[in-house]
Formats: C-alpha cells, structure tokens, sequence
C-alpha cells in the first residue's frame, strides 16, 4: 500500500509559482497529513523556554568560567549538523520504493514545494524526539553541567536555522547578510542542489568544497 498521496488532481493546472507555493497532501490518511504542517511560531514556543530553562539550569549547576567554551563549542557543532544532516541524510535520493518516499517526506517535498508556508519549519513529531536524542547523547558523552549549556546552544542554534529559513523563503532581507544567505539558498533551490548546503552557516560549503560556484561577469 503506498504511503504518499496522489497530488496529480490538486496540482493540475498550477502555474509555476502557484506550484512552488502549493501545499498538497503529502499522506494518503487525513490524520498523519495534518501532522505534516506546522505554524512557524510553534518551535519558538517549544524550545524558547527549554533553552532558557536548560541555559539556567547549567549556570546553577556549576558551568562557570567554561559556559563560553560550551555555548560556543554547542553552537559550532549544530552548524556541522546541519551541513551534514542536509547534505548526507536530505539529499539521500534512492531510486525507488520505500526509499523514494522516505526521501520525498524528508526533504523532496521541500524543493517540490519551496514556498509552501506550513512546511518550512521541521514539526514537532520530528524535532521533539530529535532535540530529546541528541540531549540524551550529550549528557551521555559530556555529563553536567556541561550538556547543559552545550545543548542549550545546540537547540538555539537549530531554532535560528528554522526561523532563518522560513523567513528567506517567506520574506525579502533588508540587511546584507540577509541578502546574501537568501541568495545563496535560492541558488541551492533553483540552480544546483548539490551546492549550497549550509543555509545559516554557508561558510562550511567553502570547507567542504560545496559552495556554489560563482556568477560569471557579465
């Protein structure tokens, strides 16, 4: 029984951009698509507070002199995260079966349908036990108060990747760098997916050798 939707008579007809904004069904059963579309004010209001609260509890716990070393040190270690997750586990395109629709509900749908509004921030059926995972291995490798502080940074900095890139998709940045991040991402949409990895960090495409290539002069 295959687990997507048929979205040939929803999409029928669509011009381009309407196509790109477009928000069809994703699942077979009405309950599970529901789950798949998230307002973007949800993960602020889920893991502001848990960063607070985790943030605090660290500095009560004894983080002191090293709280730097372990926001920053938790911070550069989601970019990584990011970059990785994007480019290994998103971009993963298998030919067929299972596979195929795995990636498509990951990330297919996503360049399928860029400017969809209620699928630009990860979910909280997803994130939730992703962000309890991750924690969970950082108490394991770092124990406290260390893991506090670290995963505090780590959660921030994946709830500002969130926000981040629904507001390229969603808005027109004013200020240089957002310009530059938004043009960098819409190159990895419309000109060369297998570039562009890094959406809040695109310094590590330069490391790892994926930037996107420079626009010839005219």
């Amino acid at each position: 029984m295959p687990l997507l939707a048929d979205r040939s008579e929803e999409l029928a007809g669509m011009s381009r951009s309407e196509v790109l904004r477009a928000s069809p069904p994703m699942f077979r059963w009405a309950w599970l698509d529901r789950l798949s579309r998230v307002h973007p004010a949800v993960p602020p209001l889920l893991f502001g507070p848990a960063i607070v609260a985790m943030f605090v509890i660290g500095l009560a716990d004894g983080s002191g002199v090293m709280t730097v070393v372990w926001v920053l040190a938790g911070y550069l270690f989601w970019t990584l995260t990011e970059y990785w997750l994007h480019r290994i586990v998103f971009h993963f395109e298998p030919e067929g079966g299972f596979g195929r629709e795995l990636h498509w509900i990951i990330h297919g749908v996503h360049h399928d349908h860029p400017n969809d509004p209620m699928r630009l921030v990860m979910p909280p059926s997803l994130s939730v036990p992703l962000a309890v995972l991750f924690d969970f291995v950082f108490y394991l490798v770092l124990g406290a108060p260390a893991f506090w502080v670290f995963g505090a940074a780590f959660l921030a900095g994946y709830l500002s990747y969130d926000m981040l890139h629904y507001h390229v998709h969603h808005h027109r940045p004013t200020t240089w760098l957002g310009k530059r991040l938004r043009e960098l991402h819409m190159r990895h949409h419309f000109q060369d997916h297998d570039r562009g990895y890094g959406v809040s960090a695109p310094f590590w495409d330069h490391v790892f050798g994926t930037a996107p290539e420079p626009r010839p002069r005219a």
